[in-house]
Parts: structure tokens; sequence; C-alpha cells
């Protein structure tokens, strides 16, 4: 089913987007009194770098490996999951493979932290396409600004180090684009897009 989807998300330039890692409904008491996915889940910690990277290598060969986002639950992954989107960025597209932001319980200081410098190590920071809201909650949006201030926050430390040249409008502009143009472009959003 999945080699399906994503051929019709290829055929149709849609992006596909995988949050992995997650162990549901762990209490079985809990679930059977309140339901599933009612808060009794858990970060995983099973194998799943090889299958992934069969089934995008499958899509690939075929030249129908639609645009991705990984999402990752278990930051023991975090560099496996950025350096196999490497793999499969071929030049067709801006950043079609995406190291998602931190996810769920990784959707904190620390776990943004390290997402984030792990994309930065091993990937292009810059091609990053930043926070999402997946919540439906209205306050929710409140962790696009949460994001950007640790974003800021590592940039301007690795300033401090001297590790980043002290380029205010190039390293501005990088974050403008992480924070809102890579998405809007990324994702075509009509009238805002600089294609």
């Amino acid at each position: 089913m999945l080699v399906q989807f994503a051929l019709w998300d290829s055929a149709r330039g849609w992006t596909q987007q995988f949050h992995l890692g997650a162990i549901r409904n762990n209490n079985t008491r809990m679930m059977r009194h309140l339901g599933p996915d009612t808060g009794f889940d858990s970060i995983g910690d099973f194998s799943q770098v090889r299958s992934m990277a069969a089934f995008f290598d499958h899509l690939d060969m075929e030249n129908c490996l639609p645009k991705t986002i990984l999402y990752n639950l278990n930051p023991a992954d975090n560099e496996a999951f950025a350096t196999m989107i490497g793999n499969f960025n071929d030049g067709s597209i801006r950043g079609k493979m995406q190291f998602g932001s931190a996810w769920w319980f990784l959707d904190q200081k620390e776990g943004m932290e390290k997402q984030i410098n792990a994309l930065s190590n091993l990937g292009l920071l810059s091609q990053f396409v930043g926070m999402l809201t997946d919540s439906r909650s209205f306050l929710s949006y409140s962790r696009h600004e949460y994001f950007r201030r640790i974003l800021c926050n590592l940039i301007g430390k690795d300033i401090e180090r001297g590790e980043l040249p002290t380029d205010f409008d190039f390293l501005g502009k990088m974050i403008e684009d992480i924070c809102y143009r890579n998405a809007v472009d990324y994702f075509k959003f009509e009238g805002l897009s600089r294609d």
C-alpha cells in the first residue's frame, strides 16, 4: 500500500510524510477504559532504517520517489534519519527529502536542539522546512515561536564560538527561509511561493 500511495503522490507532485517510531496503546486496561490513542504511547526502539532505505530505493529506481519528510520519535535514530535523506536528495527538487522537525515526545527544547544539530551536522540545515503543527489545538501554534527561538539561539551560540561567520544578512535570511520561505516553496503554497 505504501508503494502505491507513494506512486500516486509522485504523479501528483505531492509530499509524503512519515511519522515513525511510536509504540501505541501500551496500557491495555486504560485502552479498554478510555479507548485507543488516549495517551498511553511510548518511544519505540525497533529497527526501521534498513526497511526505510529499501522502500525509498525501490521508488527512486523507478524515478517515482516523491518529496518526503521523515519525522523521528526516537532520538537515538536522529543521525540515521539525517543521513537517510542525503541518500535520496538527487537535485531534482530543492530539499526533496527532509528530516522533519522534532515530533511528539521530542517536541521540546532538548529534542528540537538534537534534531536541528543532527541535521546541521549531517545534512543541509539551510533547506530545512522547519516546524510543523499537527495538532488540532490553536494553542499548539506557539510551538512555531518556541522553535524559532531555539533555532536562533543555536545559530547565535555557533556565531559566539566562531563556528559561523558574523554575517547577519546571510544567517538572517537562512533563519527566515527555515521558519517560513522553505515551507512555502516546498509545499508550493499559491501566491506565496517563489516558483
